[in-house]
């Protein structure tokens, strides 16, 4: 199993797709993109089923969410998508996308084993979401979630993350536009992971401030804890239930103690914890002729040494070089 030194197991394996997107939101990268990486040092679909073969067949790991920068931009998804959902034991394969594409993909990834999709939405109004992702792209990520929820990609859970006096006040409308469509609504802190390095925690709005916010129009109340486990999202009934909707409070509500993630990025690095600082390179090893027993003995290594917690309140805390773009959420 991937243990680490405080006794934490990861079986929620993230992968990392491609660092390209096509959208530019504004708290992830410039308007005018990134330095993408060299094709030749992406993995390929082979390389990519090889290591989450041995994540899964050797190292424990359950579930398989494949992200990017934007998965639905690498061609061979559907096909890494089904190879992945026919290892034994089978993985929950799952995605997390904006949307881009998705009505034209959704039927053919269900068709191919995918069980849920993770979709970007941060605003309902057209405008604010061109000034946001710098492309007028709404109705493709609303069309994409009408397409994944009739393909029975369920439950279909949307995650945004508001930002003071952009898109702040659009809480209870995306709640409300959720809750009229059974889709699951997760609201997430912006964190320190913009490729310009201009995250600020007095610009954050912080979970406390979203529930007061959803209050207003809505009685909440906690879910059962018990039903947590390793996620990320504290969740709370609305109006008692059965519909729900999380909070991810991963700056001021941290929730290292139980984290069961670990992450392999789209040129093959592990990197045992969003915030790490350091990776571990399967790609040369791989390429080098390592068998499969040698990848996942690296990979157990690159594990075990994973710190307590993010840090990210410590004085002495470093922003990740990568961003979030380029690390796969």
């Amino acid at each position: 199993m991937l243990r680490d030194s405080f006794g934490r197991v990861a079986t929620d394996l993230r992968v990392s797709l491609t660092d390209r997107c096509n959208l530019r939101c504004s708290y992830c990268m410039p308007p005018e993109g990134l330095q993408w990486l060299p094709k030749p040092e992406l993995l390929t679909a082979d390389e990519i089923v090889r290591l989450v073969t041995v994540a899964v067949e050797r190292l424990g790991v359950t579930e398989v969410r494949y992200t990017g920068g934007e998965p639905l931009l690498r061609r061979e998804l559907v096909d890494i998508v089904a190879r992945t959902s026919a290892l034994r034991p089978a993985p929950q394969v799952s995605l997390t996308t904006n949307g881009i594409g998705l009505a034209r993909l959704a039927v053919p990834l269900a068709e191919a084993g995918l069980s849920r999709v993770n979709v970007s939405l941060d605003t309902l109004d057209r405008e604010t979401f061109r000034r946001l992702a710098h492309r007028d792209r709404l109705p493709d990520v609303l069309d994409g979630l009408a397409a994944a929820d009739a393909a029975g990609l369920r439950p279909v859970k949307i995650n945004s993350v508001l930002m003071r006096g952009v898109n702040d006040h659009e809480a209870v409308a995306l709640l409300r536009h959720c809750l009229e469509r059974g889709y699951e609504l997760r609201f997430i802190e912006q964190m320190p992971l913009d490729a310009q390095h201009g995250w600020s925690r007095k610009n954050m709005i912080t979970a406390e401030e979203i529930l007061a916010a959803l209050r207003e129009d809505f009685d909440l109340t906690e879910a059962d804890p018990g039903e947590r486990g390793s996620a990320p999202a504290e969740l709370f009934l609305v109006g008692g239930g059965p519909a729900r909707v999380g909070v991810i409070g991963s700056v001021t509500r941290p929730f290292c103690g139980s984290c069961d993630r670990v992450r392999l990025t789209a040129d093959g690095q592990v990197r045992n914890c969003l915030f790490a600082t350091d990776e571990s390179d399967l790609r040369s090893a791989m390429r080098a002729g390592a068998g499969d027993e040698e990848l996942a003995e690296r990979w157990l290594a690159a594990v075990r040494v994973k710190k307590a917690g993010h840090g990210i309140d410590d004085p002495s805390f470093l922003q990740p070089s990568r961003p979030m773009s380029a690390i796969g959420g």
